[in-house]
Formats: structure tokens, C-alpha cells, sequence
């Protein structure tokens, strides 16, 4: 059974070979497959100056230790994607940073667990056990960063996209910026998608981890 676990700094040790399991994916499905030019790749994995101390995985992994899926969720109050690298993106609409404010990024499933003519279990997996996660956390909404596609694809689920500005041609990709709604109308909207019916997420011990973030810049202009 997979089940959707939540990795941060105060239990990574324990998921060490899940961490590095989801690096090397990380390396042969955004630099192998999609060919992001952008991305630097480490003795085969892809690591990125977002995976830091206070980054959030959720990982789906089998009962024999094999990661067949999973995102990475980092708090916006810290350098995000979108603060860092894409600020463009949200000009049209500025973006919100505030400790309860997540930005999502990374989302995969493993090509074993793909699954040819119909939704992915995995990636409803993943998708719903970041939900009850949000929820569970009470992270209203997640500034996003990714691939204009996913607009309609999210909106399919529930999840309310809102776009902060224009799209931006990047590397042959037009990619876009938006805000996604983390509500339980979207939870039981995604499990109907994708024909889950229980909890995805295994609950960490403590709901409300505590982290030592910077002091949030001002939001650019709402």
C-alpha cells in the first residue's frame, strides 16, 4: 500500500533513502525526460537551492521503501521559486507571503507507477494527501510557480487557480503563476477525480512544526 508521508527537518533522518530515492527522480524526470536546461544535477540527483532546511516533502512511498511519487512545499516567507527566480510572473497581481502561505513545487510520479489511458493512483495520492496536509496545517492557499497547462488541470480538481500576471515564454515552456485553494470542498472534488476514497497522508506527530524563518519582505502589490 503507498501511503503519502511528510518529510521535514525534524524527521529527514529517518527518511534519508526516501530523500535520496527522490532526488535521483527528480534528476531523470526533469532533466533526462523534460530536458530543463536550467537545473544543475549532483553525482545524478537534482538538487536546487530551494531544497533547504525548511523545505517540506511529501513523499509517496510502498510498504518496501520505493518512492513511486511525490512535491516539495516550501514556506514563502523563505526564498521561494517565485520570490527568487520568477517575481516577474506575479506582476500583473503581486503574491502573498505570510507564514501560512505555502509555495508548491515538484510534482512527479515515478515512470514505473505511471499508469497509459488513465489517471495516475499515484498522482492522486500525492494530490490528495497534500490537501489533507494543507488542511491538517491550515494553509489556506500555495503561490505556484509552473507550466500554463496546469491551470485548467487544477482547475478540474477543485482548486481554484488564480493567476498573479501573463505567462512568460521560458526555454521553450510557457509558464505562469498562480494561487491554488486548499479547501475541503477541493479535498473531496480531488478524491472523486481520481476514485481515492481514505486518507492518503500518513499525520506527522506534531501538526504545527515550527520553523526558523526570516522575517516575511513585504508583499508586492495585491
Amino acid at each position: 500500500m503507498i501511503r503519502l508521508h511528510v518529510i521535514d527537518r525534524t524527521n529527514r533522518s529517518a527518511y534519508a533513502d526516501a530523500i535520496d530515492q527522490h532526488h535521483v527522480l527528480r534528476k531523470k524526470i526533469y532533466m533526462d525526460e523534460q530536458k530543463w536546461r536550467a537545473l544543475r544535477a549532483i553525482d545524478g540527483r537534482e538538487i536546487d537551492q530551494f531544497d533547504a532546511d525548511s523545505t517540506v516533502y511529501l513523499l509517496a512511498i510502498g510498504v518496501d521503501g520505493e518512492v513511486a511519487g511525490g512535491t516539495r512545499l516550501l514556506p514563502s516567507v523563505g526564498p521561494t521559486l517565485l520570490s527568487e527566480v520568477f517575481p516577474q510572473l506575479a506582476r500583473e497581481r503581486g503574491f502573498e507571503r505570510a507564514p501560512e502561505i505555502w509555495e508548491w513545487t515538484r510534482f512527479f510520479v515515478a515512470p514505473r507507477f505511471r499508469e497509459d489511458k488513465r489517471l495516475s493512483r499515484v498522482a492522486g495520492i500525492v494530490a490528495t494527501g497534500m490537501i489533507e496536509y494543507c488542511l491538517d496545517q491550515r494553509i489556506p492557499r500555495m503561490n505556484v510557480v509552473a507550466e500554463a497547462y496546469w491551470i485548467p488541470k487544477v482547475s478540474a480538481l477543485g482548486w481554484r487557480p488564480r493567476p498573479l500576471g501573463l505567462p512568460l515564454a521560458h526555454e521553450g515552456l510557457s509558464i505562469c503563476a498562480f494561487t491554488i485553494e486548499m479547501t475541503e470542498d477541493a479535498l473531496q472534488a480531488t478524491r472523486a477525480v481520481y476514485g481515492i476514497d481514505a486518507p492518503s497522508l500518513v499525520r506527522p506527530k506534531s501538526l504545527f512544526p515550527t520553523y526558523d524563518l526570516p522575517a516575511p519582505d513585504h508583499a508586492l502589490s495585491a
